[in-house]
């Protein structure tokens, strides 16, 4: 047998000449265009549900949220492993399926589930959610905003509303989690001196809060052959609508809000956060779609920077790379800090 291979080879020489090369064409195409990464995805495919109940301590959460929803998936098709971690007002629950599995399959068979037991999780807790598709190899980057002269509500601020949203518009990319600065609250600090004098509690305010901030329609208006809306504005914008909802009326006198305490605009409760004289500061860490090319998101990722760096105000501007990266390439500055001043 070999022997008749070698033979046939030597009597056709050409044509063993031009498989070869076109082997090495196609080889070489192959691998121009492949998807590189430094490490093979490692993690199974996993759905992540995350459920959020203000308030509520680790054992209502774990019992009420957490094992609803462990029982609910634990019998889907395809399970091979379910995780959890339930900490204050929050429970996540990491549903793992067999290495195979379709991930999109998986995420509507969770779903489905997560319907059957909707009705059963207390009302006050929010919907159970889908957190997007990633996995733990797909952390790449790490960007940070420091100001000497932004406070750390505008720095989180800029982070969500503009470098967020952006950062989440590059193809490849599947989510920017912000950590740090100041969440920016509305807040209205009651005075309990004032509820007294007035017979009111802090549920009353906070259901004439609740009903106040919204929009309402009235239906429609036809004069002169033209439709107009008719719709009542309740929505709030600053906080001085705050101060002026009115929570009761004495003697039609009403009584504001303004009038039961101070509104204004602060900080969420920070956890986790020790006493520090350092300037504030906002980090975002930048996941990967699963299959994403990591050379051609990192680069799109730069110029993006790069843009969004010649709009932002006066603050530094980081970024540091994943340590996976420093194994790419050496003409990147991988696995190194960059800092500016815009």
């Amino acid at each position: 047998m070999l022997n008749a291979v070698i033979r046939g080879s030597l009597t056709n020489r050409v044509l063993v000449i031009f498989a070869a090369l076109l082997l090495m064409g196609v080889g070489g195409y192959v691998a121009a265009t492949m998807p590189v990464d430094v490490f093979p995805d490692l993690t199974a495919p996993t759905v992540t549900v995350i459920t959020e109940a203000y308030g509520m301590a680790p054992e209502e959460v774990e019992t009420l949220i957490t094992f609803p929803i462990e029982a609910a998936v634990n019998g889907a098709a395809n399970v091979r492993r379910v995780r959890s971690a339930t900490a204050v007002g929050i429970s996540v629950v990491w549903v793992e399926f067999e290495w195979g599995t379709d991930i999109y399959n998986a995420r509507q068979v969770v779903t489905e589930k997560l319907t059957l037991i909707g009705g059963s999780l207390p009302p006050e807790v929010e919907k159970p959610i889908l957190a997007p598709i990633s996995s733990i190899m797909g952390e790449i980057l790490f960007l940070s905003l420091t100001s000497d002269r932004h406070s750390g509500i505008e720095l989180r601020t800029i982070a969500d509303t503009v470098m967020r949203r952006r950062l989440l518009s590059v193809p490849g990319v599947s989510q920017v989690v912000p950590i740090g600065g100041g969440v920016k609250q509305y807040q209205v600090v009651l005075s309990p001196e004032k509820l007294r004098a007035y017979g009111l509690d802090v549920a009353q305010v906070a259901a004439k809060l609740r009903e106040t901030n919204q929009n309402v329609s009235a239906g429609f208006l036809v004069k002169g052959g033209q439709e107009q809306l008719i719709q009542g504005i309740g929505r709030v914008r600053t906080p001085e609508d705050i101060a002026r909802t009115v929570v009761d009326v004495r003697n039609g006198v009403p009584v504001r809000v303004g009038q039961l305490g101070d509104v204004r605009i602060g900080e969420a409760i920070k956890r986790g956060e020790g006493s520090s004289r350092a300037r504030p500061a906002v980090i975002l860490g930048i996941q990967k779609q699963p299959g994403a090319n990591t050379l051609t998101l990192t680069e799109t990722l730069d110029r993006t920077l790069d843009e969004l760096e010649r709009s932002l105000p006066a603050i530094s501007f980081g970024r540091r790379t994943s340590s996976r990266c420093r194994y790419i390439t050496s003409r990147r500055r991988c696995g190194t800090a960059v800092s500016w001043s815009s």
